[in-house]
């Protein structure tokens, strides 16, 4: 394993940039339990990776700098609070390294919307400084890592498809036996992830809220590459809390299934809506319709599942 020199420079640094490319999520199955004394709540979690992707370049600088283009990135912030730049820091840290880093995010995973773009930016970041620092982190401290940086970053790493426990953070690989099609539906503006629970909160109080379980049901059509049966067994415990703040959810979610989607949900914490088709042309035709009925933004086709960070440039 490459270590840093005494000076506090990396011992194989590559000299040019690194870009890795980093997929977005969907949670198939979110079953959030009481909110617990540390205020964060017991998950099961099952993520699935989907095929719409950030870039995060790391380049050579004389100090930590964050740059963004693409769709919403006026909305994304350049400061130290970014996961990107703090993904940077912990890892420098760590090795001794002075994070004089330019890390610039092409943006395409939609900011705010319940699918992990930030999580999967600090993900990204993460591996393009130890490719770039040569660190040679392992696996496994990369891992540890994700986990202090947020409960949804370990995720964005590995990809395909895992069953996410405690916060989300601890992951167990799933098997996935087939193709997912889907579609995704931005809405205009975010949703804010800490109000979403906040409101579950609120839904739930005096109910006794159950262990979360991943459903053995969900699982099996992972495995079997069924998206009717996949179809019938998503679910995602935030989406009343969701709907709850942002009550014109609804409409988009009618209209995707007359459209023709088998499912529809809201993605994580939302505000973004996912659709489970058939298949690639059905994707098609859900997402044009999805525009036509004026109830989102955008609408977005993507295949699942997709692989986790890694490089493509360097």
């Amino acid at each position: 394993m490459s270590r840093a020199h005494a000076g506090g420079g990396p011992v194989n640094p590559v000299s040019s940039a690194v870009t890795v490319r980093v997929p977005a999520k969907v949670n198939v199955q979110l079953a959030v339990g009481a909110a617990r004394a540390d205020g964060f709540h017991d998950l099961a979690n099952v993520f699935l990776a989907v095929g719409l992707y950030d870039e995060v370049t790391a380049a050579p600088a004389d100090e930590l700098r964050i740059t963004c283009s693409g769709p919403d990135a006026a909305q994304v912030p350049l400061d130290a609070t970014n996961l990107a730049a703090r993904a940077a820091v912990a890892l420098a840290e760590r090795y001794g390294i002075t994070p004089a880093v330019h890390l610039h995010i092409a943006k395409d995973i939609p900011v705010a919307g319940g699918m992990a773009g930030g999580s999967a930016d600090g993900a990204a970041a993460l591996v393009a400084c130890d490719a770039l620092w040569g660190t040679g982190a392992s696996r496994d401290e990369l891992l540890a890592i994700c986990a202090e940086l947020g409960s949804d970053v370990p995720f964005s790493l590995v990809g395909g498809a895992a069953l996410g426990t405690g916060r989300g953070e601890k992951l167990t690989p799933i098997e996935v036996g087939g193709a997912f099609h889907w579609v995704f539906a931005v809405a205009d503006g975010g949703l804010s992830t800490p109000a979403v629970y906040g409101e579950f909160d609120r839904l739930t109080a005096g109910v006794e809220v159950p262990e979360p379980a991943a459903s053995p049901a969900l699982l099996a059509a992972l495995r079997s590459g069924d998206s009717g049966a996949l179809a019938a067994a998503l679910s995602n415990d935030l989406q009343p809390a969701a709907l709850s703040l942002r009550p014109s959810l609804a409409d988009t979610l009618a209209a995707g299934t007359e459209a023709g989607a088998l499912a529809a949900l809201v993605s994580g914490s939302g505000p973004t809506t996912a659709f489970l088709v058939a298949d690639g042309p059905t994707a098609l035709k859900v997402a044009d319709a999805l525009l036509a009925s004026g109830t989102c933004r955008n609408a977005r086709v993507a295949p699942a599942p997709a692989r986790g960070a890694h490089v493509v440039t360097a």
